[in-house]
């Protein structure tokens, strides 16, 4: 991971799941963990994060669907736009690479679900980078037996070393056992492991020295 950029990407945290009101919303700890440690600490030391988020007005092809609905309070994300890393990627269903025609755009309707592995691919290496550049894509947000699980299964299949922010993730339940049961077993060990919160936080700072350390040595030359 020596030189290789760790990125993050943020999954779903829009008002629908994340806040009282929402369509889906349950108490979930990982939201004020979001909110109130992680993106502050992010900020603090100018790490962008890429961002995945869903307009489901046509997931499944069901017209009547009124989660995450472009223009509506709901489909509002928590990440705030200064902490956002370029273009946000919109999907339709629970795997990243699922998307419509029109989607996103609250003027218009949604055309018919569609596969586009080939421009999520290309998302991926224009925000996050090529899998050979990057030592490792931390995964944070909602929910870990559906979309985080989904987005952790299409990184892997692309090359990425995939971590799941353990305090950072809840299932759609929001209950404890529950999550501990998905992120410590099989099958989602075949894409991704968890990671925690403080040996997360070492890493990065091991990677704040190095990046200082060669900022330095340039300065000399």
């Amino acid at each position: 991971m020596q030189n290789k950029k760790i990125q993050f990407i943020a999954v779903d945290l829009q008002h629908d799941f994340t806040a009282e009101g929402g369509s889906h919303y349950r108490r979930r700890p990982s939201v004020d963990f979001v909110k109130g440690i992680l993106m502050p600490y992010l900020q603090e030391k100018n790490i962008r994060v890429s961002e995945i988020i869903s307009d489901y007005r046509n997931e499944y092809n069901k017209r009547s669907n009124t989660t995450c609905v472009p223009g509506t309070w709901g489909y509002a994300s928590e990440i705030p736009a200064k902490s956002r890393n370029k273009e946000v990627w919109i999907k339709c269903q629970n795997s990243p690479v699922w998307v419509t025609k029109n989607i996103g755009d609250a003027k218009k309707e949604p055309g018919k679900p569609f596969q586009n592995p080939k421009a999520f691919t290309q998302w991926l290496e224009n925000n996050v980078g090529k899998p050979q550049d990057v030592g490792m894509v931390v995964l944070f947000g909602l929910t870990l037996d559906c979309c985080v699980f989904c987005t952790a299964q299409e990184l892997r299949f692309r090359g990425y070393t995939v971590k799941i922010l353990e305090e950072a993730t809840d299932s759609y339940s929001g209950m404890k056992q529950e999550k501990q049961i998905i992120i410590n077993n099989y099958p989602l060990l075949n894409w991704a492991r968890g990671i925690k919160w403080k040996e997360l936080q070492k890493i990065l700072l091991q990677k704040i020295l190095e990046v200082k350390i060669i900022l330095e040595s340039d300065i000399e030359k």
